[in-house]
């Protein structure tokens, strides 16, 4: 049992219908240089379920809740400053980061979260480390963590540039199907019911998971991969028109990840094509609008200070402006005619009234 919950935790062998997202928190467990787990999906879909579910199966089964309206010195930790300067020795006070270590951060409603705070966690999620910088003084400390953070789309989105940088997404969508539906609500009331009970059903699965962690772990480093698992990501990510190449190096590294849970004697691209969704569910780009967009830019004539010259010019002379020297974006509008309407005499002001 998790012992900063001092409740039992629903099991990660129990969970139905997620198998997606069950994959996903294992690759990140397997690899937390993966960069977390996004999980987007509407209320009631056991989001926070299954990351509590996964921390039982971590070495250390820590479970760290990041809470909205928390500070980045809660985060990130702080120094000392007074002892600082009283003693000239470095005293930090960690913060969640430090204590999520080897374990799962969960940041629930990740979208509402300041930019500055996903910034940081994100950051210590890609590379393992947290580092403090207060004062001219820098402390740094191991930050290796499962991330997984979620959200409600109806909530609002998060920004383009953060949402890259979570290394995989699963979407979970509303079960509509009666038996699913009637297996998962039957699983929950026997665990609500029975906890204790429930969880000796499923001792010995939950063990092949933990059992399946730590062998991967030990084995990953041995995986590499060969041109056609290279070649495969490549025609994946080029035809999901990605931006950069961080979705290549996801892809790669989750492809290992689940070679090395399965125990497999080498990356293959089957591996690449069961992990690729993940990868690229929040990196898609429809290639025809971007490359419409492209193309529109490229066949934009191009002005020069010449022509915007002469344009200038011909206005403020009076004349018509040249068609080729007009018709450009270049925001100007041409001109319109106005309306002119016949005024009744007008009196005039006295001069020491105007």
């Amino acid at each position: 049992m998790n012992a900063a919950t001092q409740r039992p935790v629903f099991p990660f062998a129990a969970l139905i219908g997620q198998t997606p997202l069950q994959q996903a928190l294992l690759l990140a467990a397997i690899d937390p240089g993966l960069g977390g787990v996004l999980v987007s999906g509407p209320r009631g879909t056991a989001k926070s379920t299954a990351a509590r579910a996964l921390a039982e199966l971590l070495p250390e089964g820590q479970w760290v809740n990041l809470p909205l309206g928390a500070s980045e010195d809660r985060l990130i930790g702080t120094l000392d400053i007074e002892t600082v300067l009283r003693d000239g020795s470095v005293r930090f006070s960690p913060g969640l980061l430090a204590k999520a270590h080897r374990g799962v951060l969960y940041v629930d409603e990740v979208n509402l979260l300041p930019d500055a705070l996903v910034d940081a966690l994100l950051d210590a999620a890609a590379s393992g480390v947290n580092t403090v910088e207060r004062d001219g003084v820098s402390h740094s400390h191991d930050a290796s963590f499962v991330l997984i953070g979620t959200m409600n789309p109806e909530e609002g989105e998060l920004r383009p540039q953060l949402i890259d940088r979570f290394g995989l997404m699963v979407e979970l969508q509303n079960c509509f199907e009666a038996r699913v539906r009637q297996q998962i609500v039957k699983a929950r009331l026997a665990f609500d019911l029975d906890p204790q009970g429930f969880l000796a059903g499923y001792t010995q699965q939950q063990s092949t998971y933990v059992q399946r962690i730590r062998a991967a772990r030990e084995a990953l480093p041995q995986l590499g991969f060969d041109d056609a698992v290279h070649a495969h990501v490549s025609a994946l990510c080029i035809g999901a028109a990605v931006d950069g190449l961080r979705a290549d190096l996801v892809m790669l590294r989750a492809a290992r990840a689940l070679a090395a849970l399965e125990q497999a004697a080498a990356v293959t691209t089957e591996h690449v094509g069961r992990v690729a969704e993940a990868v690229l569910a929040h990196r898609r780009h429809d290639r025809e609008t971007r490359a419409g967009g492209d193309a529109r830019e490229s066949e934009a004539p191009l002005r020069t200070a010449d022509d915007a010259d002469a344009a200038s010019s011909q206005l403020s002379e009076g004349a018509a402006p040249d068609a080729a020297a007009t018709d450009s974006d270049w925001g100007y509008l041409p001109p319109q005619p106005a309306g002119v309407a016949q005024v009744k005499g007008v009196i005039p002001l006295n001069a020491k009234k105007r």
